[in-house]
């Protein structure tokens, strides 16, 4: 059995960031990177999987080589190896990395892939469904819990109102949701083992894949309106008077 595991780098959600002057994007000169943490939801639920049924974890990154330190965290959890695409993260859309990770999966044939519902930089929660669509597997996505016997996977699904219990049978995409599990922490032994573990590196060329046109091109920044001064009021009945006509919350 084989898993292949999408696996994000993205800015950390903490760090302060600064947009370019001319508002083409974010600098990154000075900020942080971490995994998407959907993704290490994903990355531990595979794993999980894996010591119950055998099988083989593959990590899959679009991006530069810059991207080695998240690869290296994901593979001291316990992922076998990994696959890095040669792309610019940064020259991508939804589609675009929906078709690469969906090549990897056409040479690798897993039997299953995960992603996380979605990355925290974008949370655009578009690249596991379409990679469902492109390769013609069945998708379960939002996965609160997942089971795997006879060649299917039961999955619980977090929909609005409640929750949906459904079972796809594989090969099949699975995102994974925050509640699905707590990822682990990779252990001092597990870090030094995953210094010698492979990465390998592909191109579009050798995907197969020549159209790297955007069908979504972000075409500026702009950071949110500044949080505006408070003010005193000298009374009770000014305060509610705001409150109805100003904040409008009465």
């Amino acid at each position: 059995m084989k898993i292949l595991v999408a696996f994000k780098r993205v800015i950390d959600p903490d760090a302060r960031i600064k947009l370019k002057a001319d508002k083409s994007g974010i600098d990154t000169g000075s900020v942080e990177y971490k995994a998407n943490p959907f993704c290490e939801n994903a990355l531990e639920e595979a794993i999980k999987v894996a010591e119950d049924h055998d099988a083989e974890v593959v990590i899959v990154t679009i991006g530069n080589d810059d991207s080695e330190q998240q690869i290296r965290a994901g593979l001291a959890m316990g992922a076998a190896r990994a696959i890095r695409v040669d792309v610019d993260d940064t020259k991508l859309d939804s589609d675009l990395a929906a078709r690469i990770i969906a090549a990897v999966a056409k040479k690798e044939s897993p039997d299953l892939l995960f992603f996380g519902k979605q990355a925290i930089d974008g949370d655009n929660n578009q690249v596991g469904q379409l990679v469902a669509e492109y390769l013609g597997y069945p998708q379960a996505c939002f996965a609160s819990k997942v089971a795997i016997a006879n060649g299917e996977a039961t999955v619980t699904r977090e929909v609005d109102g409640g929750l949906e219990t459904i079972a796809v049978k594989l090969p099949a995409v699975i995102t994974a949701d925050l509640r699905l599990n707590s990822p682990r922490f990779a252990k001092l032994p597990d870090i030094m083992k995953a210094r010698k573990k492979p990465i390998d590196e592909l191109d579009l060329d050798e995907l197969g894949i020549s159209d790297t046109a955007l069908k979504v091109e972000v075409l500026s920044f702009e950071e949110p309106p500044k949080r505006k001064a408070g003010v005193k009021v000298d009374s009770v009945d000014t305060l509610i008077g705001k409150l109805k006509t100003e904040a409008r919350v009465l």
